[in-house]
C-alpha cells in the first residue's frame, strides 16, 4: 500500500467514523433507536449482516463523546460508503435531495482531508512568517467539534481550496466593484484610479471589496486590476488586512451544511452593529467584565448579498483565536509567556471570564451569544487576560428582560434574533457557550463546572439564575443542536427550523454532574 493511499484510508475511516457518530446523536432516520445489545456491548446496525461496535460516548469517547450517550468503538474499522449507505435506507424518502447533497459533502470533505494531509508540513514551515494570523492556520488544521464535514466548502475546487482556504495560509489580492451611492470608506479602499476605474465615477459610485470566489456572483461595475493583499482567517470570508483590521466580505460558498452559505444579506450588518452596542451599553454598566468588544460599526451593503463589506477593528495586544488552544503546542506556548508555565489557571482565567460575562447577559439582561470558539479570542497585553467578543449578529435576546433592566431592544431587522422564551435562551447558552465555548476548548468538565457554578452564585436565587442551574449544572441531560440535520439532510419545510444555526431535537449526557471525571483523554 502507497502512502497516499493509506492516508486515503485512514481519512475515509476517519470520517466516516464522525459521520456516523452525527448521525446516531441527531437520530437521524431513527438510528438511535436501532442500536442492540448483548454481553460485549452496544453496536449500530449498518446493514443486515454487519454491525459496528460502539462504546459509551462520556467519559471514554474523546471530544464527540462528551456530547453523546454512544459514539464508534476505538479500532472499529468503518468505510464511509457503508455509512452513507445506511443513510440512503434508514432516510424518509422526502429527504432523498439533502442525502444527495450530504453524500457530495462528504465527497468534498475528504478530499479536504487528503489536501491537508499533503500540504500541512509545508504550511507548518511558514508559520513563524505569518504572524498574528498564524493562530487562525493553526485554528484551521483542528476539524469541527461536531459537525463531521465542516470541511466542506460547497463548489470549492482543490486549487480553490489552496489559493482561499485558511488552513493553507494563502496570501491573495482582492478584487473592487463599483457601486451607485455614496459614503465613507475605510482608510485601506483603494481609489477608483489605483484599480482602474474612472476617477470621475466616484462622483455616483463607491468602491466595494469583492472576493475573487465571490467574482462570479456580482452584477456591478467589476474594476480591471486587484488591490488590497490579505490572508484568510478562521471564517475563510473574513480576511486580515493587518494585524489590527479585519475585512468580511461575503464568499460563494456553504459551510456547515448545504443550507448555510456564507453570503451576506441586507441587514445582517445593520444587526450586528446594534448588536455591538446592546453589549456595549451593558460594559458600560459592569466596567470590572474582562471582555472587550472588537469594533464593528464600520460597514456597507449594495442590497446584493454578494456585494457587502463590514472592518472589524481589533485591540492593541497579542490577539489568539479561542479555536486556536485546541492546537497543538499553543496552550502551551501561550501559558510560558504570560503564566508561567501554569496552563491550568489560562484555562481557569478563560472560563471564568467566559461564563461571568455570558452568565450576567443572560441573568440579568435576558440575552444569549451565539458566539462560538470561532468568534471568540484571548487578549494579552498589559493588566489581565481578556476576552475578545465579534460577528454578533447571532444573539438572541428577550426584549421584556432588556426593558426591565432600563435597556430599550434594539430595532433589529432579523426578528428571529428576539424571543419572549427564557428557554430558547437558555438553548442557545448551553450548545454555543457551554458545548462549544467552553467543553469543546478545554476539555475539561471539572473546570468548566466550577466555573459555571461560581458565575451562577454571584446571582444568588434570581429566577433567570434558577433556570440556567437547572439546565446546566443540575440537568439530567444537555440539550444539542441537530446540526447536520438542519444544515444539509432535511427541508426547512420539513423540519420547520426559522434558523437552520438554532435547531434543537437531540439531547446528550450531562458532563457537568457531580462526578464527572476531569480531563478528558
Amino acid at each position: 500500500m502507497t502512502n497516499a493511499t493509506a492516508v486515503r484510508v485512514g481519512r475515509d475511516g476517519y470520517l466516516a467514523a464522525r459521520v456516523l457518530n452525527a448521525l446516531i446523536r441527531e437520530d437521524v432516520g431513527g438510528l438511535a433507536g436501532r442500536l442492540s445489545w448483548d454481553k460485549a456491548g452496544a453496536y449500530v446496525p449498518l446493514s443486515a449482516s454487519r454491525r459496528v461496535r460502539l462504546a459509551p460516548g462520556f467519559p471514554s469517547g474523546g471530544l464527540e463523546g462528551l456530547f453523546q450517550d454512544f459514539t464508534v468503538a476505538h479500532g472499529e474499522t468503518v468505510r464511509l460508503r457503508e455509512v452513507l449507505a445506511t443513510l440512503a435506507r434508514i432516510a424518509d424518502p422526502a429527504d432523498a435531495e439533502g442525502v444527495a447533497a450530504f453524500r457530495e459533502e462528504c465527497r468534498q470533505t475528504l478530499t479536504g482531508l487528503e489536501l491537508l494531509d499533503r500540504h500541512r508540513a509545508s504550511v507548518e514551515d511558514r508559520l513563524p512568517e505569518l504572524g498574528p494570523i498564524g493562530y487562525e492556520v493553526l485554528a484551521a488544521f483542528s476539524d469541527h467539534p461536531v459537525y463531521p464535514t465542516a470541511r466542506c466548502r460547497h463548489g470549492l475546487t482543490e486549487e480553490q481550496l489552496l489559493a482561499y482556504a485558511p488552513e493553507f495560509a494563502p496570501r491573495f489580492t482582492l478584487r473592487w466593484a463599483a457601486v451607485p451611492g455614496t459614503g465613507p470608506s475605510p482608510e485601506f479602499f483603494p481609489s477608483f484610479a489605483a484599480v482602474g476605474l474612472p476617477p470621475g465615477l466616484a462622483a455616483t459610485h463607491r468602491l466595494f471589496p469583492v472576493h475573487p470566489l465571490s467574482l462570479p456572483q456580482v452584477n456591478a461595475v467589476v474594476a480591471p486590476l486587484d488591490f488590497l493583499p490579505v490572508r484568510p482567517t478562521l471564517s475563510m470570508r473574513t480576511v486580515e488586512v493587518s494585524p489590527r483590521t479585519h475585512l468580511k466580505m461575503p464568499l460563494a460558498t456553504a459551510t456547515l451544511g448545504v443550507r448555510n452559505r456564507r453570503s451576506i444579506k441586507p441587514g445582517v450588518l445593520d444587526d450586528g452593529a446594534r448588536a455591538e452596542r446592546l453589549l456595549g451599553e451593558v460594559l458600560d454598566r459592569h466596567p470590572g467584565l474582562p471582555v472587550r468588544l472588537a469594533g464593528e460599526q464600520e460597514y456597507a451593503h449594495s442590497g446584493n448579498e454578494f456585494l457587502a463589506w463590514m472592518a472589524r477593528r481589533l485591540p492593541e495586544g497579542e490577539i489568539v483565536s479561542v479555536a486556536a488552544l485546541n492546537a497543538p503546542g499553543v496552550l502551551g506556548a501561550l501559558a510560558g509567556r504570560h503564566y508561567r508555565g501554569d496552563a491550568e489557571a489560562l484555562l481557569n482565567d478563560y472560563l471564568r471570564a467566559l461564563l461571568t460575562w455570558n452568565v450576567t447577559l443572560f441573568v440579568r439582561y435576558g440575552v444569549a451569544l451565539e458566539a462560538h470558539q470561532q468568534n471568540l479570542a484571548l487578549v494579552f497585553g498589559d493588566g489581565p487576560m481578556r476576552l475578545l467578543v465579534k460577528d454578533n449578529d447571532g444573539l438572541l435576546a428577550s426584549p421584556d428582560h432588556l426593558a426591565a433592566a432600563g435597556i430599550e431592544a434594539p430595532g433589529f431587522a432579523d426578528e428571529r434574533m428576539l424571543t419572549g422564551d427564557p428557554h430558547a435562551l437558555a438553548d442557545v447558552f448551553v450548545t454555543i457557550t457551554l458545548h462549544l465555548a467552553a467543553a469543546a476548548v478545554t476539555l475539561r468538565p471539572d473546570l468548566v463546572r466550577a466555573a459555571l457554578a461560581e458565575a451562577l452564585h454571584e446571582h444568588g436565587d434570581h429566577p433567570m439564575a434558577r433556570l440556567l442551574r437547572n439546565r446546566t449544572l443540575e440537568a439530567a441531560r444537555l440539550v444539542g443542536k441537530s446540526m447536520v440535520t438542519a444544515g444539509s439532510l432535511v427541508s426547512k419545510a420539513r423540519s420547520g427550523a426559522k434558523d437552520i444555526n438554532k435547531f434543537y431535537g437531540t439531547s446528550g449526557p450531562n458532563y457537568l454532574r457531580k462526578g464527572s471525571p476531569g480531563p478528558c483523554t
